[in-house]
């Protein structure tokens, strides 16, 4: 339910008889919009508080599953493995079926993809984001999630295994970073990428993991959370990504003893949420964000997980507000169909999957599992379970979407699904 403390102008500190920078406007702008928005709620009573409209936001993704996109989308050609799983994940998120046409559409378009990309050397495999395009991690861990997401057996086994690991090796660097593509960006999302494909697959060894964890921890700052590359400035996005390559690297008791600010990280993550609209910034000083809810949120997921170690999961402590979170996600991230990142903007693919992402995170803690570490590797050592206590965050069943894996960025069960077949 919403919780009616929402103080105005709570995130923004500013004179407003002096001049004011445009983000700080823009922030305003915001707060005021949502705080509109859950005054009008609370006004019209318990009964009138909306809830997930699953059934619409199903709509819109087998919608554009289904049917060929519209000609305005012809800038994001380089960009259909994205497309495919930010669709597919949604949908499963959502508990959605795939039909036998869109897995099979999904599967022909990796195909057409991984015969038409280009690649360096024959020796490698990679994906390109559409047919003709320069191989390319980050569109590469795209494609190996819309492959799990088919749970096709037989598209798995149909991986070369040893051209996707020469490629990935292709992409290091000596200094354990790696690059997204033959002469492109080095930062932690590449890192996050490789190791995510490598993990799934099996390949992780002394030749990919070299180096890496000791590049990660270099780009940690002095405020807490992780920039791009060492020296840049502490952002969400690239702090998830570089604390989930860590955790698949190392077990969570290895990771506070390896970090340099491991207190400075929870306190610059936390802060991310904004007490009057319960969503979160992506850097200090920004704007509210709907995807944050899965880049910040899913950080604090795996903090969670390190400052709960050794305890009771009854007792488990949050160290975020869920309930707030909720309360954005439900009340100013929804489209008449498909999420979005605040009230003044339209739905699309990116959002609707990483709001449904940070959703399930509201919902679920992560447990430290070591049974299942020790069989499929690090980055299963935890599992989501959902939270039954109600003064952490109620949920109506209306609002439930399943478990994330942490990590990987989809459900549970189909990461597991897949590394256990590669784990054979």
């Amino acid at each position: 339910m919403l919780n009616p403390s929402y103080d105005s102008f709570s995130n923004t500190i500013a004179p407003l008889e002096e001049n004011t920078s445009s983000t700080i406007e823009k922030k305003m702008e915001v707060e005021v919009e949502v705080q509109l928005i859950y005054e009008d709620i609370l006004a019209k009573g318990s009964d009138q508080i909306p809830v997930l409209n699953r059934r619409a936001h199903l709509m819109y993704v087998h919608g554009f599953m289904m049917h060929p996109l519209p000609g305005m989308f012809d800038k994001l050609d380089a960009s259909k493995t994205w497309i495919s799983y930010w669709l597919m994940n949604s949908a499963s998120l959502l508990g959605g079926k795939l039909s036998i046409k869109e897995s099979i559409e999904a599967s022909n378009l990796l195909s057409t993809i991984v015969d038409t990309t280009i690649t360096i050397c024959e020796d490698h495999t990679g994906f390109g984001g559409g047919p003709f395009q320069l191989a390319h991690l980050a569109a590469s861990y795209a494609a190996f999630m819309t492959m799990a997401l088919t749970e096709n057996k037989k598209l798995w086994s149909s991986i070369d295994k040893g051209k996707v690991k020469s490629w990935l090796l292709s992409r290091k660097s000596p200094n354990g970073s790696f690059s997204m593509h033959e002469g492109g960006e080095t930062d932690t999302r590449a890192v996050y990428c490789a190791l995510c494909i490598a993990s799934l697959l099996n390949l992780l060894d002394d030749d990919i993991l070299d180096g890496v964890a000791d590049w990660l921890i270099a780009c940690q700052t002095y405020e807490g959370g992780f920039g791009g590359e060492p020296g840049d400035e502490a952002h969400g996005g690239y702090t998830f990504c570089a604390l989930a390559a860590l955790f698949i690297i190392m077990k969570p008791e290895e990771l506070v003893n390896k970090l340099k600010h491991f207190d400075n990280l929870i306190k610059w993550t936390v802060d991310r949420q904004y007490s009057l609209e319960g969503g979160f910034s992506g850097r200090s000083n920004k704007l509210v964000d709907g995807c944050y809810s899965h880049w910040i949120g899913g950080t604090i997921a795996l903090l969670e997980m390190i400052t709960n170690l050794n305890g009771d999961t009854n007792k488990y402590a949050p160290l975020i507000d869920r309930q707030r979170l909720l309360n954005y996600i439900i009340c100013c991230c929804q489209d008449r169909m498909g999420l979005r990142d605040k009230p003044s903007c339209k739905s699309d693919f990116y959002h609707t999957n990483y709001v449904l992402c940070g959703l399930s995170m509201a919902q679920h803690f992560q447990v430290y599992d070591s049974e299942t570490a020790s069989l499929l590797g690090n980055a299963f050592s935890s599992r989501p379970i959902e939270i039954s206590d109600s003064e952490v965050v109620d949920v109506q069943n209306a609002n439930k979407v399943k478990g994330l894996h942490p990590i990987f960025g989809l459900p549970y069960d189909v990461a597991y699904k897949m590394k256990a077949h590669f784990s054979q």
